[in-house]
């Protein structure tokens, strides 16, 4: 119960994909059709900074607000250092989403690499 509570269950359709940094900046470039999400809190979202373009939804609120986001497109999941989004890709997959992957090393990663935040 725990496991579903929390979207640590794995769905089996959906193998979740990890994606670094420098991937997501070039696939970005070149795929219109990515959905971003932070799913940050909202503090840190909004004094940390963010990927320009992500929509923000909070793990907290992932489950009830999911249904705002197509299933039949890419999901990049971002937070703080990549663990709440693995949780996120996992509750997403678990929802019947397609592709959700995850950004490894997350807004720290992004942040090292000198890539821009808004």
């Amino acid at each position: 119960m725990w496991k579903k509570l929390f979207g640590l269950e794995s769905s089996s359709a959906v193998k979740i994909q990890n994606i670094s940094v420098q991937d997501l900046q070039q696939r970005l470039q070149n795929d219109k059709s990515i959905i971003l999400l932070d799913v940050r809190t909202e503090q840190e979202y909004r004094h940390d900074g963010h990927i320009q373009g992500t929509r923000h939804i909070p793990l907290s609120n992932l489950e009830q607000r999911s249904g705002k986001l197509p299933k039949d497109r890419p999901v990049v999941c971002v937070c703080r250092s990549g663990n709440r989004s693995q949780t996120a890709c996992r509750q997403l997959a678990n929802q019947g989403f397609t592709e959700v992957i995850n950004l490894a090393g997350g807004m720290v990663a992004w942040r090292r690499a000198g890539l821009p935040i808004k």
